[in-house]
C-alpha cells in the first residue's frame, strides 16, 4: 500500500512537471511576442517609408509570421534564415535553410543574403531584424581572408579551452562582418528595430546569437587576451593568426544611435510563469535562473540544491534555467543527457521521498525527457547497462528504455529550456 502511494504520488509529480513545462514554453511563444511588441510600435511603421524585414534564428519563421500583418503594405524585402527542423511556411515569403548546430556552407550564403538586405536600406527605412537562438550559427559570416573551415575550428578550441560563453563571444565577434555590433553598420540613414527571443541567462543582447545589432561590450584586445590566456594562438590556423596580428590596428567606428533592441521572450519569462504556476501548489519553490556548465556540472548542482531542501515536508519545487556555452551537441541531447546524470546520481545518493525532474527545451523532435526515482532500475529491467549507454552518449536510446522520453511540444516556440524538479516530503517523515 505504501509503495502504491508513493507509485501514485510519483506519476502526480510528473504530470504536474509537464503541465508547468508547456505553460512556461509559452510563455515565451515567438508569435505572440513579435506581435505584442509591433501592436506597441504601430507608429513608427506607420511612419517607415519601407520595412525590410530580416529573420534569422529558430523561431525565424513564427517570428516572420507574427511580423507580416504589421508591415505587409510596406514590406520592401524579406530574408528568413532558419535550421531545417524549424523551417514552416511564411507566406510570400522565401525561407533559406541554413547549418545548425555547426555552420556550413549554406550558413554563409545566409549572411551574404542578410548583408544584401541590410545594404539595401535607405533613409526614411526600417529595418526589422528578428532574433532568435541558433542565429550565431545560422548566419555565418566569416571576416576577409577567414574561411568558414577556419571559424568552426577557432570555435571548436575555444569551446574545449574552458573559456566561458562571454570570452567565447568576445573572439568570435572580432573574427565576424556582422556579428558584435556590425549588422547594425549596415545600413545608410535607416533606423533598425531588433526584436530578440533570448535564450540566455541574463539576456544580454551583446551574447544572443553573438549581438549582431548590440554594441560590443568587449574589444579586439579582450579577443587577443582570450586567444593568450588560452593558449590558442598556436592553435588557431595561419589565416586566423595573420587577421589576429592585425586586430589591433583596425579603426572601426560604430554608431548605434539609430538601434533599438527589444527582448521580446526569455528563459527569465518562462521561469517566472513556471513559478507563477507553481506557487498554486507547492509550499516551497527556488528560482535558479544562472546555471553554468556541463549537463554533468549542472545535474551535481540540481541534485545538492535538492538534497538540501529534502528535510523540508510538503510539496517543493526547484525551477531552473540553463545556458550551457557548448550548444554544439543540440537542444534535445543536452537536456536529455542532463536528465538521465540527475537520475544516477539519485541512485548513488537519493533524495528520500518522491520526485519527477523535467529538462526539456521546444523544438520538432523529441524535446527531452522526465525522470524520478525508478528511471535507472527500469532500464535495468530491460536487461540493459545504463552506466554504459551514458558514457557512449546514448542518451535517448536510455531514455527510450526507461519510458522516459519527453513528447514534443509546439514547433511554434524557440529553444527555451528548462528545468523543473518537483519533490513532496509528506509531513512527519
Amino acid at each position: 500500500m505504501i509503495q502504491d502511494l508513493s507509485t501514485l504520488t510519483g506519476n502526480r509529480l510528473r504530470e504536474q512537471a509537464i503541465a508547468l513545462f508547456h505553460e512556461g514554453i509559452e510563455a515565451s511563444d515567438p508569435e505572440r511576442a513579435v506581435a505584442s511588441a509591433l501592436q506597441s510600435r504601430k507608429t513608427e511603421l506607420e511612419l517607415a517609408k519601407r520595412v525590410i524585414l530580416i529573420a534569422f534564428g529558430m523561431a525565424a519563421c513564427p517570428m516572420a509570421r507574427a511580423a507580416l500583418p504589421f508591415v505587409v503594405n510596406k514590406l520592401h524585402s524579406a530574408c528568413i534564415v532558419t535550421n531545417c527542423e524549424n523551417r514552416s511556411a511564411v507566406e510570400g515569403m522565401h525561407v533559406t535553410v541554413a547549418g545548425y548546430p555547426l555552420p556550413d556552407e549554406r550558413s554563409v550564403a545566409a549572411a551574404y543574403a542578410v548583408e544584401r538586405a541590410a545594404r539595401s536600406a535607405v533613409p526614411g527605412d526600417l529595418v526589422l531584424v528578428l532574433i532568435s537562438s541558433g542565429g550565431s550559427a545560422l548566419v555565418c559570416a566569416p571576416a576577409p581572408g577567414v574561411l568558414l573551415a577556419d571559424k568552426i575550428a577557432l570555435s571548436e578550441a575555444l569551446l574545449h579551452s574552458g573559456a566561458d560563453i562571454y570570452e567565447i563571444n568576445a573572439v568570435r565577434q572580432q573574427f565576424s562582418r556582422l556579428k558584435g555590433g556590425r549588422l547594425a553598420q549596415l545600413t545608410t540613414g535607416a533606423q533598425i528595430l531588433s526584436l530578440i527571443l533570448s535564450d540566455v541567462a541574463g539576456d544580454e543582447v551583446g551574447t544572443i546569437a553573438s549581438g549582431p545589432t548590440a554594441q560590443p561590450a568587449t574589444t579586439a584586445a579582450d579577443a587577443l587576451a582570450v586567444l593568450i590566456r588560452y593558449r590558442l594562438n598556436g592553435v588557431v590556423s595561419g589565416a586566423l593568426r595573420s587577421y589576429a596580428d592585425h586586430l589591433l590596428e583596425r579603426t572601426e567606428e560604430m554608431r548605434f544611435s539609430h538601434v533599438e533592441n527589444v527582448v521580446v521572450g526569455s528563459v527569465n519569462a518562462s521561469l517566472c510563469k513556471v513559478i507563477e504556476r507553481a506557487a498554486a501548489s507547492h509550499k516551497t519553490i527556488l528560482k535558479v535562473d544562472e546555471l553554468e556548465g556541463t549537463a554533468s556540472d549542472v545535474a551535481a548542482t540540481l541534485h545538492h540544491l535538492a538534497k538540501m531542501q529534502s528535510a523540508e515536508s510538503g510539496p517543493m519545487a526547484i525551477v531552473a534555467g540553463w545556458s550551457p556555452a557548448d550548444r554544439k551537441a543540440g537542444v534535445r541531447e543536452r537536456n536529455q543527457e542532463l536528465a538521465l546524470r540527475f537520475a544516477f546520481l539519485d541512485e548513488q545518493a537519493p533524495i528520500g521521498h518522491p520526485w519527477a525532474f523535467l529538462s526539456g527545451c521546444a523544438g520538432r523532435d523529441t524535446a527531452g525527457a522526465i525522470v524520478d526515482p525508478n528511471s535507472i532500475s527500469r532500464v535495468r529491467k530491460l536487461g540493459c547497462d545504463p552506466g554504459a549507454l551514458l558514457e557512449a552518449g546514448a542518451f535517448h536510446q536510455a531514455l527510450q528504455y526507461s519510458g522516459d522520453l519527453l513528447a514534443t511540444v509546439s514547433t511554434r516556440t524557440a529553444a527555451t529550456d528548462l528545468q523543473i524538479l518537483l519533490m513532496n516530503r509528506p509531513a512527519g517523515k
